[in-house]
């Protein structure tokens, strides 16, 4: 069965920082492309970040470009994604996706 369970949110105040981790399992973790995606309260899904399959070749929405970094361990199977200088409108919650399944989500939070 093919999972992806992330975890790593939480509370934090503006200025900020958090790491998500999104562990994979029941597929070829390494040949597919992992993205990141987010959904702030009463809004829709904005796409976040993508990081190819190699690990070579990363993009960023301009919203969160200079401060979020995505990352990942194919030994591991896990993508991260590196939150920093975290504003209250980064509040949401963070799914990591690929071509077969989205995860459940972590929540993330910036309030003072």
């Amino acid at each position: 069965e093919v999972q992806l369970v992330e975890s790593g949110g939480g509370l934090v105040q503006p200025g900020g920082s958090l790491r998500l981790s999104c562990a994979a399992s029941g597929f070829n973790f390494s040949i597919y492309g992992m993205t990141w995606v987010r959904q702030a309260p009463g809004k829709g899904l904005e796409w976040v970040s993508f990081i190819n399959s190699g690990g070579d070749r990363t993009s960023y929405a301009d919203s969160v470009k200079g401060r979020f970094t995505i990352s990942r361990d194919n030994a591991k199977n896990t993508v991260y994604l590196q939150m920093t200088s975290l504003k209250p409108e980064d509040t949401a919650v963070y799914y990591c996706e690929n071509k077969l399944k989205r995860g459940q989500g972590t929540q993330v939070t910036v309030s003072s």
